[in-house]
C-alpha cells in the first residue's frame, strides 16, 4: 500500500498536502475521490474503447502511456514521496503549476487529465464523453462543491494540454503518411497471410521517439537465423518445430495459445460471410494484470496510478525497440513456409498477425512489464489473471509476474505464429528494456 495517503478523517484540506496553499474557507473539504476505484474505472472504460476502435499493439501503448502519465504528473503535486517524470523521459517538461488562489481536488484532476487525454487520442470520442458525464455526475452528487470542482476540471484540461503537445512532437503523426511496405518478393521475406492479407502495420514505428530509449535500436538482439530450408539448417529446424509443436498439442498448451492470443482483430470466415472478433491487445492484457496486482496489493490512488505508468512506459518502449527489429530483418511467418515448403493445407492455431516474425512482440512487452511489476510487487507475487474472462476465457495463476512473462512468450509457440529463436530473443530484449526503465525513470525516492 502507497505511504501517502490522504486521511478521509478531519478537516485538513487535500490541498494543504500539496505544494501550493488552500483558502480558508475551504479547509473543511475532505476528497471523496481519494478512492482507486474510479482509476480502475476509467483505465477499464479506456481499454474497452481501444477494443471498440480495433487500435493496433502499438498505437494502443501510445494512448495508455500518455494517458497515464498525464495523470501521474497531476498527482505528483500533492504526493511529496513521489517524483515528476519531467525531465526523466524525453523531452517532458514541467508542467504548468495551478493557481494558488484556487482550491483542487487532485485526484479528480488526476482522472479528468487522463480521460481528456485519452478522448484525444482514441476515435469514439462519443464514448468517453457518455463515461465521464456519468463519472462526473456521481462526483457532482457527492461533496465536491463548484468551487472546488470547476477549477479541478480546469487544471485538468491545462495538464492535458501539455501532455498532449508533448506526444505531438514524438513523429505520431509524421509516420501516418510515409510510405506503405512494399512487399519483397523473395521467400525469406514477411508476406501478408490468410485470412485478410492486410498489410503491414506500422513499419515507420522505429521512428516514434521512445521515453527512455537512447534509440530504437538500443537492444537490437541476435541476428535472426538466414532463411534456409535445407534440411537440418536452424532455420528448417525450427521451422518444423512449429509445425510439429501445432500437429500435437496437448489441453494445457492449447489452453496457453488462446489465452495469450491478445490479437485485437481476428477474422472469422463461414461460407460467404466474414465476420471478426475483437479483443485485447497485448499491452491490455498487462494493463488488465496491472489492474489486477494493485487491487490485490490495496494501492492507494498515487501507487495504483504510478503502476499503471510504469508499465505503459515499459509497453511503449517495448513495442519501439520490438517493431525496430521486425521492419528491419522483415522475417517471415511459420503460416507462409509451412504452407510453401512443408504442408499446404495446415492453419496455425491462431491467427497470424499482420506484421513481420522476429522478434516476438508479446515476448518483448511481457518481460519488460513483468520486470517492471517485479521490480514494484516483488519476485513472488502470485496473482489470478482474470483479464480474458470477458472474452471467453478462464482464469489463469502465476506464481509470480516473470512467469506470466514466460508462459504469455511460449503461447507464440504453441499458436503457430513465432519461431522460437523470435521467442527467446524477445524475451531477452523485453527484460532489457524493462530492467532499462527500472534503472532510469525514478518514481520514488525508495524505488529507483
Amino acid at each position: 500500500m502507497s505511504t501517502i495517503m490522504i486521511k478521509r478523517t478531519g478537516v485538513i484540506s487535500l490541498l494543504c498536502l500539496a505544494i501550493w496553499s488552500c483558502k480558508t474557507e475551504s479547509t473543511t473539504y475532505t476528497s471523496e475521490i481519494d478512492n482507486p476505484q474510479y482509476y480502475h474505472n476509467s483505465l477499464k472504460q479506456l481499454t474497452d474503447i481501444i477494443v471498440h476502435d480495433i487500435f493496433s499493439p502499438p498505437i494502443a501503448s501510445r494512448i495508455y502511456a500518455y494517458s497515464n502519465i498525464a495523470a501521474y504528473e497531476v498527482l505528483v503535486l500533492g504526493y511529496p514521496e513521489y517524483q515528476s517524470l519531467a525531465n526523466q523521459l524525453n523531452e517532458l517538461t514541467p508542467i504548468p503549476a495551478p493557481d494558488t488562489t484556487k482550491q483542487i481536488d487532485i485526484h479528480l484532476a488526476a482522472i479528468h487529465a487522463f480521460l481528456t487525454v485519452g478522448k484525444a487520442l482514441i476515435f469514439s470520442e462519443e464514448k468517453m464523453d457518455a463515461f465521464r458525464e456519468n463519472l462526473y455526475a456521481d462526483f457532482k452528487k457527492g461533496s465536491v462543491p463548484e468551487e472546488i470542482y470547476l477549477p479541478s476540471l480546469a487544471y485538468g484540461e491545462k495538464v492535458a494540454e501539455h501532455i498532449l503537445t508533448w506526444a505531438a512532437k514524438d513523429n505520431y503523426k509524421q509516420t501516418r503518411s510515409m510510405p506503405k511496405y512494399t512487399i519483397r518478393q523473395d521467400d525469406a521475406y514477411w508476406k501478408p497471410t490468410p485470412p485478410d492479407y492486410m498489410e503491414g502495420i506500422e513499419p515507420h514505428w522505429n521512428k516514434i521517439r521512445p521515453f527512455v530509449l537512447d534509440s530504437a535500436s538500443q537492444f537490437k538482439p541476435a541476428p535472426a537465423h538466414k532463411f534456409d530450408m535445407t534440411k537440418g539448417s536452424p532455420f528448417y529446424k525450427q521451422v518444423m518445430e512449429v509445425y510439429e509443436t501445432g500437429q500435437n498439442l496437448k489441453e494445457e498448451s492449447l489452453s496457453i495459445a488462446k489465452f495469450w492470443d491478445c490479437n485485437p482483430y481476428v477474422s472469422h470466415v463461414q461460407g460467404h460471410a466474414m465476420f471478426a472478433t475483437k479483443k485485447i491487445t497485448p499491452g491490455g492484457h498487462w494493463m488488465g494484470i496491472t489492474g489486477i496486482t494493485t487491487q490485490k496489493a490495496k494501492a492507494g490512488f498515487m501507487e495504483t496510478v504510478a503502476a499503471y505508468t510504469m508499465v505503459s512506459i515499459s509497453l511503449f518502449d517495448g513495442f519501439i525497440s520490438c517493431w525496430d527489429e521486425k521492419w528491419r530483418s522483415v522475417v517471415i511467418r511459420p503460416e507462409t513456409v509451412i504452407n510453401k515448403y512443408v504442408d499446404e493445407d495446415w492453419v496455425p492455431l491462431l491467427q497470424t498477425p499482420p506484421f513481420p516474425e522476429y522478434t516476438s512482440g508479446h515476448s518483448v512487452i511481457s518481460n519488460a512489464s513483468a520486470e517492471v511489476l517485479t521490480h514494484l510487487y516483488g519476485d513472488n507475487f502470485a496473482f489470478r489473471d482474470t483479464s480474458e474472462v470477458e472474452y471467453g476465457l478462464p482464469e489463469r495463476s502465476f506464481t509470480s509476474f516473470r512467469h506470466a512473462g514466460n508462459e504469455a512468450s511460449l503461447s507464440r509457440l504453441y499458436g503457430g505464429i513465432h519461431y522460437r529463436q523470435a521467442i527467446e530473443e524477445g524475451v531477452k530484449q523485453g527484460k532489457k528494456v524493462g530492467n532499462l526503465v527500472i534503472q532510469q525513470v525514478k518514481i520514488k525516492n525508495n524505488l529507483k
